[in-house]
């Protein structure tokens, strides 16, 4: 099944993205990274690795051009027992590099798969800037909310995020029954069941 949707979200939108979250999670110096992320059992450290290896996963996916199902070949890029907070910034940063040129350099009418399972989902190139964004955001949330330190992405870019993604079968099926706003942070954080949290 070949995704479809507007190319709103950009490069540019997850270069800024990975900008803002490497910037918050260096000025939780003092943050316990060995507390929950949010409400996840995985700690913020393990979280945090977990969400770059999600950055990492996307340029994979699309350099495989493979449509059967995710290669084996990058299928765990994680820092494991070795991450730090400045190994996982430098790290993030190295995935978006790489998803972004990984985009770019595609020949047009380039495919692979971008979601597995039963059913396989096909994105073109531009679907695989969402595609790590998604995760990045999401999990970056739950990794500050641990820490305890504000994290709020510009409502202009949660907007590309949001428009881009709608039209996504497993994105539709999570909005069922709720509204669209005009606080797209705040839509995706409720369309992944999550909520905003305040730090004071």
């Amino acid at each position: 099944m070949l995704l479809s949707g507007t190319e709103t979200f950009t490069a540019e939108d997850l270069n800024e993205l990975s900008a803002l979250v490497a910037s918050t999670w260096m000025s939780a110096a003092d943050g316990d990274w060995s507390a929950p992320a949010g409400t996840l059992e995985w700690s913020c450290l393990a979280t945090a690795d977990h969400a770059v290896d999600c950055v990492y996963a996307p340029a994979f996916f699309l350099a495989s051009r493979l449509t059967t199902g995710y290669p084996v070949a990058g299928s765990n890029l994680m820092l494991g027992d070795a991450a730090t907070r400045e190994l996982l910034v430098e790290s993030l940063a190295i995935a978006t590099r790489m998803v972004t040129a990984v985009v770019a350099a595609a020949e047009p009418g380039a495919t692979a798969a971008i979601f597995g399972g039963r059913t396989v989902l096909i994105g073109s190139p531009p679907d695989f800037l969402p595609r790590a964004a998604m995760e990045l955001i999401l999990h970056a949330h739950g990794v500050c909310a641990g820490l305890g330190v504000e994290f709020e992405p510009p409502a202009p870019l949660c907007h590309r995020l949001r428009e881009h993604t709608r039209p996504w079968p497993m994105w539709k099926a999570a909005w069922s029954g709720l509204p669209e706003t005009d606080d797209p942070w705040g839509d995706l954080l409720a369309g992944s069941g999550r909520s905003r949290v305040h730090t004071s």
